[in-house]
């Protein structure tokens, strides 16, 4: 059994992906037309913010935040070290510096206490993980950041459709911070055939400047007015397809909710699932912490389920962000999670025999 198996959703939704894209290609636009335009104005209305920016990937989006949200001198961006790396990266190919915030042993999360420990007049941003789908709470991060005048970036990779306070008149993923990036690489929640991500944000100031940069830094054609622009467009085709499954993520999230309720029910006392109650955790992942996380793997193997860790090495631990060989800071959660955390299947088009089928193992264990 799969962590994830993309073509069972694919053969569901075949003939629809084959209009949206049939429909792009009678126009003739592939890049930056009615589709694109259209998607933008959906995803703004989505997440309940004045503008999105579609770009090439959810690193890109991260990326051009960064650079639209920095203006003045200060070059340090505050981020955790559990989530894959991808803020680190782009912070650092944006020509910034990161510093590491400890995260809450319970949500995984950043801490908000922990932060409070590492701000100061050098920093520029701070980016908030909704990590494995779960809302973070900005609020409480931003009265932490505010008296410094730091930004705050949310990375919405894993928790497109979040919302706190209900679908009406909640608060949704991507509206909380001065910006927010959103990958739509094929194994999101909302994902597209390919790579893609955009940028939310209510500042009209952010959204210009992004929408310079996504395109070599022109102010209009050929003409570059911001230094760091690149190419990096979502094209006509992903918009489309994006479009397309926008409206078909809010079950989708529902149903991996459930998978995850069924998990936790099963687990043994051993084994700590992670919840994902109410429509503020899209459950992206199923996580769950074991003392030998890895032992735990071998033991679902042996009932034919794969896993995964995410993420096996912490971002203040990579090899290529190491000075002179030494980790330059401690994080005592982040790395005491190492070895404890494992992933199960989750994807809404899992049965209910495979999900019995973990449940079994689980209980097993």
């Amino acid at each position: 059994m799969p962590i994830n198996d993309l073509a069972r959703a694919l053969a569901l939704q075949r003939e629809d992906l084959h209009r949206a894209i049939d429909a792009v290609l009678a126009r003739g636009r592939l890049v930056h037309g009615p589709e694109h335009a259209a998607f933008e104005r959906d995803l703004a209305a989505c997440v309940g913010v004045a503008h999105a920016v579609g770009v090439a990937s959810g690193t890109d989006a991260l990326e051009l935040a960064l650079r639209a949200v920095r203006t003045d001198g200060r070059d340090v961006v505050v981020t955790v070290a559990n989530a894959g790396g991808y803020a680190s990266v782009a912070a650092r190919r944006a020509g910034l510096r990161v510093r590491y915030c400890d995260v809450d042993p319970g949500t995984h999360l950043l801490d908000p206490a922990h932060l409070a420990g590492v701000l100061d007049a050098e920093v520029c941003a701070v980016v908030v993980t909704h990590l494995y789908g779960r809302l973070a709470d900005v609020a409480a991060v931003r009265a932490v950041v505010e008296p410094w005048g730091a930004a705050v970036i949310e990375d919405c990779a894993q928790a497109f459709g979040a919302v706190r306070g209900g679908a009406r008149g909640g608060v949704h993923a991507g509206s909380l911070g001065d910006a927010a990036a959103f990958s739509f690489s094929p194994t999101k929640n909302l994902g597209a055939l390919g790579d893609g991500g955009a940028v939310t944000t209510d500042r009209a100031d952010v959204a210009a400047r992004v929408t310079r940069l996504r395109q070599y830094g022109w102010g209009e054609k050929y003409r570059i007015v911001d230094d760091g622009g690149r190419n990096s467009r979502l094209d006509e085709i992903q918009a489309a397809v994006l479009r397309y499954r926008m409206p078909l993520v809010a079950a989708g999230n529902a149903r991996r909710r459930e998978v995850i309720a069924r998990y936790a029910a099963a687990a043994p006392a051993s084994v700590r699932v992670l919840d994902a109650v109410g429509p503020e955790h899209a459950a992206h992942l199923a996580v769950v912490e074991a003392d030998d996380a890895a032992r735990l793997a071998a033991h679902l193997r042996t009932w034919g389920i794969m896993s995964e860790v995410h993420y096996p090495v912490p971002d203040h631990h990579q090899p290529a962000f190491l000075t002179e060989g030494r980790s330059p800071v401690s994080l005592p959660v982040t790395e005491s999670l190492v070895g404890r955390v494992l992933s199960l299947p989750c994807f809404p088009e899992l049965t209910d025999a495979e999900i019995e089928r973990v449940c079994r193992a689980l209980a097993a264990y």
